[in-house]
């Protein structure tokens, strides 16, 4: 089968050859010793920030499968974690932790704590610039999503944070490892779901009017009579703040047996008009969600984001004294289990969120030499297409479940139906430690290794490393 030129350089190249597991450094001295390591980002970097209580009880925390490592034994390890033990140095630890848990998922929430010698600030669910990432407690509020809280310190906070540890500068010789991006990514997703079933609602209470009076108008004695009446009792009503559906419906029709419509033929009047209304609904949202004009918001604002992210890098990381950087581009958003659920159309969309992203942040970090710039969309995509050679043995479906798939009657669920509580019990019939995917968007052990190597490559091609 062809070689990809990704994995020839994995394969050519001895970086991580102590991490053939879940690694210690290797026995090559670097060129480059680093004092420390700091991390700002999101899940795909996040070592720990939920790693308490109701997550924690369930064995989880981090955004993979959390008790088998890259070797299929041990603890698992995300990139950051192998990067710092290819660097020599501790263990990374959360900087932040903490749930704001309610509704059902009350006995999840654990008080904020801060621990001053931990340097890893990525949290799940983080986005670049804005405080409420996608399951952030006043999002979920907002919208009736998850309940579970989480923190989503933004990348522009972590910096801050990190920064008024240090008296407002980097040492100079530690690694920075910046990723993020991706929950920018999702909160424009769930955005476009919102509009459109926005859009959706608005075309079917419209065309549940238009249908509902117009059939009772229809039935009426003298129609052409019968229609003002019932326009007049449904605009009534309508202009009631704390009416209803149920409300609207009984003044139409109220109206209408006044006019000699039917009682009995009263149901068939409503059910057609709830008929038409998810007709309409259904084609108004379908159209909002694949206009191109609408998608290229969503695309225009993960522009805004990548320049954002460069912004953080050159105006807050590189003039504050960090002398290497490592940031990493978004991987493929269109070629996960999530994404490919969905149509082409999507697919390409998502796949234009993160490139726009990508081409902004690469932009506003051309020639910074205290930065390495890592394609992480390209190795990603390579993986998904080319498989075989990474040493996958499946790229498209998610290694956890919600229940155990070979004990249904199994205690050991997914309540949180994510990989921040996946461990062996939570796993599908025969999945096996290299599955790329561990849920439908975040990877497994194996696939953090095969990143860390990535980056490694290129940190030493760059001579960092």
């Amino acid at each position: 089968m062809r070689q990809s030129t990704f994995v020839l350089a994995l394969l050519t190249s001895a970086v991580l050859a102590g991490c053939g597991g879940d690694g210690g450094g290797g026995d090559q001295a670097p060129r480059v010793k680093f004092s420390a390591q700091v991390s700002f980002g999101d899940s795909l970097s996040d070592v720990g920030t939920y790693a308490v209580g109701g997550v924690k009880a369930l064995s989880g925390g981090k955004y993979t499968v959390n008790d088998i490592g890259a070797d299929g034994n041990n603890a698992a390890k995300n990139w950051t974690e192998l990067m710092a033990a290819q660097f020599g140095l501790p263990a990374p630890c959360a900087a932040e932790t903490g749930l704001l848990s309610n509704g059902f998922l009350a006995d999840f929430a654990a008080a904020i704590s801060f621990s001053p010698g931990c340097t890893s600030y990525a949290q799940g669910g983080a986005r670049v610039m804005e405080p409420v990432g996608p399951a952030n407690i006043a999002y979920v509020d907002a919208h009736n999503s998850s309940q579970l809280g989480q923190l989503t310190v933004p990348v522009v906070t972590q910096i801050s944070n990190h920064l008024a540890k240090g008296g407002g500068k980097f040492k100079g010789d530690e690694i920075v490892l910046v990723l993020a991006g991706g929950n920018d990514l999702l909160y424009q997703t769930n955005q476009l779901t919102l509009d459109a079933t926005a859009a959706a609602t608005v075309a079917g209470a419209n065309q549940y009017a238009t249908t509902l009076i117009g059939t009772l108008a229809a039935g009426s004695t003298v129609p052409a009579t019968a229609l003002p009446v019932i326009q007049l009792a449904f605009g009534t009503e309508l202009a009631n703040p704390a009416h209803t559906t149920t409300t609207l419906t009984v003044a139409a029709y109220t109206a209408a047996i006044g006019q000699g419509f039917p009682v009995a033929d009263v149901p068939a009047a409503v059910a057609s008009a709830q008929a038409a209304a998810a007709t309409a609904g259904a084609a108004a949202g379908a159209a909002y969600a694949s206009d191109p004009v609408n998608l290229a918001t969503y695309v225009a604002a993960m522009a805004t984001a990548g320049d954002q992210l460069a912004a953080l890098v050159t105006g807050q990381i590189i003039p504050n004294g960090a002398n290497y950087v490592t940031v990493l581009n978004l991987p493929d958003a269109s070629k996960t289990p999530d994404a490919l659920a969905q149509s082409a159309a999507v697919q390409a969309w998502l796949s234009a969120m993160a490139t726009t992203f990508n081409g902004h942040l690469a932009a506003g970090l051309a020639g910074q030499s205290k930065v390495l710039l890592v394609d992480a969309y390209t190795f990603d995509r390579d993986q998904a297409i080319n498989p075989a050679p990474y040493g996958f043995s499946n790229v498209t479906t998610p290694a956890c479940a919600d229940v155990d798939a070979n004990n249904p009657s199994s205690p050991a669920k997914n309540v949180l139906h994510s990989s921040l509580v996946c461990n062996k019990n939570t796993l599908i019939a025969g999945a096996d430690p290299h599955y790329k995917f561990a849920d439908s968007v975040h990877p497994t052990p194996f696939t953090n290794l095969l990143l860390a190597r990535y980056v490694s490559k290129e940190m030493l091609t760059r001579g960092w490393l």
